[in-house]
């Protein structure tokens, strides 16, 4: 059964980090790419950034650009995100995710974690 497992959410300040981490059962990590979405309260599911198989490429959301960064360890199956100069609109529970290849759209992915929750106080 794959398992993606996030961790490292929590409370910060405005203008604090925080690095995420996500975890994956999958017995052929390195053939996958992956990627981090978001959910605010009440809102949609939206993408914030994904890596390609081999972590060569990375791709952001405008919104994140610049200040967040993803990478992988596919010796350890594991995917982080790296949050630096946190605004209070980056509060939201924060998905990893993987799929064939690093695309923006959700529907193209084939597992999902169950989400960690990221607060930012103003």
């Amino acid at each position: 059964q794959v398992q993606l497992v996030e961790s490292g959410g929590g409370l910060v300040q405005a203008g604090g980090s925080l690095r995420l981490s996500c975890a994956a059962s999958l017995r052929t990590f390195s053939s996958y790419a992956m990627g981090w979405f978001r959910q605010a309260s009440g809102k949609e599911r939206v993408y914030v950034a994904t890596i390609s198989r081999s972590g060569v490429s990375t791709y952001y959301a405008d919104s994140v650009k610049g200040r967040f960064s993803i990478s992988r360890d596919n010796a350890k199956n594991t995917v982080y995100l790296q949050m630096n100069t946190l605004k209070p609109e980056d509060t939201a529970v924060y998905y990893c995710a993987a799929g064939p290849r690093s695309t923006s759209r959700l529907d193209e992915y084939d597992y999902w974690g169950q989400g960690t929750q990221v607060t930012v106080s103003s």
